[in-house]
């Protein structure tokens, strides 16, 4: 699950330049959006929002229960203060209302049933992270939220590796 990562510096129009880095995606756990081998491009200033894809360096609890460490990409569902809660089968709800997913398959539902019934609160300076294809990612049911620090930045560009 560690990415290579290569940093880039690019001018925008205007004179305006913002900094990026290149990654390369390491496992299937963001499949089908992101196929292992595949090149992203991170955004670093740009700020995130759910829905988003980020790259991130792992928490320290990540390392943890994943055994790895380094930079990971996945999908922002949860914010700040938000409860997250997954049902009996495998759809994910925020503060009670079902969040739209179109990007998980019904089978990635129904091959990952370890969190059926669970429920977490993000905390304060976090974001509740997940896999789109969940049976094979190891992302925040199993180790909590992404400090806001931790964030390198929104996926701005994919390359198909």
């Amino acid at each position: 699950m560690v990415l290579v990562a290569i940093g880039l510096v690019l001018a925008g129009c205007g004179g305006t330049s913002y900094k990026t880095y290149t990654f390369t995606v390491p496992s299937s756990s963001m499949e089908p959006k992101l196929q292992t081998a595949d090149v992203v491009i991170a955004d670093v200033k740009k700020p995130v929002k759910r829905g988003d894809i980020i790259v991130f360096n792992t928490p320290r609890a990540a390392v943890n229960a994943c055994g790895e460490g380094g930079t990971f990409i996945k999908r922002i569902v949860g914010l700040p203060g938000e409860t997250v809660s997954e049902d009996g089968q495998g759809s994910i709800s925020i503060n009670g209302k079902r969040l739209n997913e179109p990007y998980v398959s019904a089978r990635a539902r129904a091959l990952d049933t370890n969190f059926h019934g669970k429920q977490w609160t993000v905390p304060a300076g976090d974001y509740f992270v997940l896999g789109d294809n969940r049976s094979q990612s190891c992302d925040s049911r199993y180790w909590g939220g992404v400090p806001s620090k931790n964030v390198i930045g929104p996926v701005a560009k994919i390359n198909r590796g």
